[in-house]
């Protein structure tokens, strides 16, 4: 069964921590009810959706995505790019410890979870403002005894490499082509987003549906031609702070 560790919006979300875009007001109250309506899709796909509040003085503790990569064997929690979002990982491990073994990411080595793509045993990490080369070479000596095969990616123009690039399939990809170094993509297919919707790239896939942020038609136009079936979720308020939506959940096995 799957499970997604989510957490609720923090009070003090509007401190949040910003790269890439302008401060702007955010409705608070607004932004709980979007997280809210995230979750309930989660759990009309079947997921165990468990909504933490362990780290709510955190300004960006809804983004628990950041704070592990969760694979069948293991979680690796991250150390992130940002020293104010570090204790969010403190409080987050034991509850990863009930469903995995852990390992850690230690400084100086930096990695945020929204830096890490899984493509079958393929793991695409982006070398951005949160995650250092360190990090990334970290993560590939974690994993090196489970096969992985663990790739860099240069990201520029956005915050992690899954602002950029997600899976919409196992063999697809949807991407912002001018925001990292797609040559080491050989043998999967890339998407490009609309050029008028550079934030479109973050898809969730959830069975058969690829749901993406409100607000992308012609990016939804796109896929859509494509034969995929799309969906759209109002995170409107979280946008503000960064968000796409792969970023507020962890979705793993739960049994393994």
């Amino acid at each position: 069964m799957l499970l997604a560790l989510t957490h609720i919006v923090s009070p003090n979300l509007d401190k949040c921590e910003l790269s890439h875009r302008e401060r702007q007001p955010i409705d608070l109250v607004l932004a709980a009810r979007q997280h809210t309506t995230y979750c309930d899709i989660l759990q009309s796909h079947g997921l165990e959706v468990i909504e933490l509040d362990i780290n709510r003085d955190y300004p960006d503790s809804v983004f628990v995505e950041d704070t592990a990569v969760v694979l069948d064997e293991l979680a690796v929690m991250a150390n992130p790019g940002v020293l104010s979002r570090q204790g969010e990982v403190t409080n987050m491990e034991p509850v990863l410890a009930r469903y995995r073994p852990i390992t850690r990411i230690q400084p100086p080595a930096t990695l945020d979870g929204g830096d890490v793509l899984l493509v079958g045993k393929k793991i695409f990490v982006g070398l951005s403002s949160r995650t250092n080369q360190a990090g990334v070479y970290a993560l590939a000596d974690i994993l090196k005894p489970f096969g992985y095969d663990v790739i860099q990616i240069a990201v520029t123009g956005c915050l992690h490499l899954k602002s950029a690039i997600t899976a919409v399939d196992n063999e697809t990809l949807l991407a912002n082509p001018d925001w990292f170094n797609h040559s080491p993509f050989t043998g999967l297919r890339i998407i490009p987003v609309s050029k008028e919707e550079p934030w479109a790239a973050n898809a969730l896939r959830l069975d058969d549906m690829v749901y993406l942020a409100a607000g992308f038609p012609k990016t939804v136009d796109i896929l859509t031609s494509q034969g995929y079936a799309v969906s759209t979720i109002d995170i409107s308020e979280l946008q503000k702070a960064e968000a796409g939506l792969t970023c507020s959940s962890l979705i793993f096995e739960k049994n393994r």
